[in-house]
């Protein structure tokens, strides 16, 4: 379990000692507090972060509100040796913190609690917190890249791109930081990297990534090859087809996977792009009243031509924008956060996600996030059993 609770069974049974608590994995975060003027515990300003945030808190203000709130029950398993602390508390103890190792604990959380399983589909994207800015101080809103495991449905790690950069600098740090080996990582054009693909590659992880026009010969020549492969009825080509069709409230969309392999030679015959062994295309037909869109997209890859698993693999990645950046904006109103002096938006970032893990991983209720989090709010025997539901 993440958290240290004694539920009313436990008091009357044998004491167990916790499996893990939430301490174990933030015990080595530094306090770069001046030590007379610690007047609370890092870990219980932390835990009381993690527990508020859960319950849909979205503010230092309204931090201490909730900690004031909770402290009987926070009592159970917190020091608490002067009380809640302050906003202004939460506020300065959150910009101090260094990021990389509040990543690097959320990271020790993710592996205690997360099996990899081979095959399982990575995806990476980005985000900008869009009131991260800091006009009076000329800083540009913070963006972050993270990684998505679209099977288990949790964050894996995430990493803030910095100012004046973009994430092609990012993905390759974010991904040395991850356990992908086995793993098949999806990332969109901004990823159509030489170093991005080889980072991942080096830690024996398998790619699709997206190509965009842009990107000058590479997408040019892909395109060519998919032409003339089609003119001939992929007649000397070694190619793998895949198809899907749905209907639904008056609309149809029909997607046509299609995959060559053996193409190596025709693609990067200098072998710049390491381990790519075969490229995709997806046509995406889109019918609603009468009328008709079609759309085309190209990838690279290092799978051996399987369209299905293409087709598997691109509608995963979609779940980071539909499960992830949906939750994070409309549930968690990421967007609407003004918190952004020094690392505290960073910081915040994570505490969101370790609330987007816990509460997508409790599944005794069929409830939305946003009524998880109400719930949570309301009723501490159930905010009890999201902590410990890992």
């Amino acid at each position: 379990m993440v958290l240290l609770i004694k539920t009313n069974r436990e008091e009357r049974e044998m004491k167990l000692p916790p499996k893990i608590t939430i301490a174990d994995h933030f015990k080595d975060l530094e306090d770069k507090r001046v030590e007379r003027t610690k007047r609370h515990k890092l870990i219980d300003i932390v835990t009381i972060a993690i527990c508020a945030v859960i319950c849909g808190v979205d503010s230092w203000v309204l931090m201490e509100a909730y900690g004031k709130k909770k402290e009987k029950w926070l009592k159970q398993f917190l020091e608490l040796p002067n009380g809640i602390p302050s906003h202004d508390t939460f506020a300065r103890v959150f910009a101090r913190i260094e990021p990389q190792q509040f990543q690097n604990c959320f990271l020790s959380w993710i592996k205690s609690i997360n099996k990899i399983t081979e095959g399982e589909v990575i995806a990476i994207d980005g985000k900008t917190l869009r009131h991260s800015y800091d006009k009076g101080k000329e800083k540009g809103a913070i963006h972050i890249v993270s990684a998505w495991a679209t099977t288990n449905r949790l964050v894996l790690g995430q990493c803030k791109v910095e100012e004046k950069s973009n994430e092609i600098t990012a993905i390759p740090e974010l991904i040395k930081v991850l356990e992908i080996a086995g793993c098949l990582v999806t990332i969109d054009a901004m990823g159509c990297q030489k170093e991005i693909v080889k980072s991942i590659v080096e830690k024996s992880g398998e790619y699709i990534i997206a190509l965009k026009k842009n990107q000058g010969n590479l997408y040019k020549n892909v395109e060519e090859i998919f032409k003339e492969a089609i003119a001939k009825g992929f007649e000397g080509f070694k190619h793998s087809k895949f198809h899907t069709k749905e209907d639904e409230h008056g609309r149809e969309e029909i997607r046509h996977y299609l995959m060559l392999s053996d193409i190596k030679e025709r693609i990067d015959p200098e072998n710049k792009w390491v381990n790519l062994q075969s490229i995709g295309m997806v046509e995406y037909i889109r019918k609603v009243n009468g009328e008709t869109k079609v759309e085309t997209r190209y990838y690279i890859s290092s799978l051996t031509g399987n369209a299905k698993l293409l087709g598997q693999s691109v509608r995963s990645h979609w779940g980071i924008e539909n499960s992830l950046h949906w939750v994070l904006d409309v549930a968690l109103r990421e967007d609407d956060c003004r918190i952004r002096k020094d690392n505290a938006p960073q910081n915040f970032a994570v505490l969101r996600h370790i609330a987007v893990n816990l509460l997508g991983k409790e599944k005794s209720q069929k409830l939305g996030i946003k009524s998880k989090q109400f719930c949570a709010g309301w009723d501490d025997e159930y905010l009890e059993k999201i902590l410990e539901c890992i």
